[in-house]
């Protein structure tokens, strides 16, 4: 990204970020102490608690709450248009 990333968590119900202990649920590339991985990944982990060393890394939810993902690309790269790139899919930890 030209700019930055954000991955938001939200609730189905009322379609507004999902209501948690954190004001915002959410990551973006530039929240302090996110990591990435060696190949340049940056893995988002999703749950009620973060993985151990991870809480940069972590979207806090609810428990027995479904919630839905949104990835915000602020300057997407050419790689996003000529579909050359595209997200990871959600998986199970």
């Amino acid at each position: 990204m030209k700019n930055f990333w954000a991955v938001n968590a939200y609730d189905p119900q009322p379609r507004s970020l999902l209501r948690t202990e954190h004001p915002y649920p959410s990551v973006n590339s530039q929240s302090e102490g996110v990591r990435h991985e060696s190949n340049g990944d940056t893995v988002v982990h999703f749950g009620p608690t973060a993985p151990e060393g991870q809480k940069a890394n972590w979207v806090q939810t609810v428990p027995g709450k479904g919630f839905f993902v949104m990835l915000r690309l602020h300057g997407p790269l050419e790689s996003w248009f000529d579909k050359s790139w595209r997200p990871g899919e959600i998986e199970p930890a």
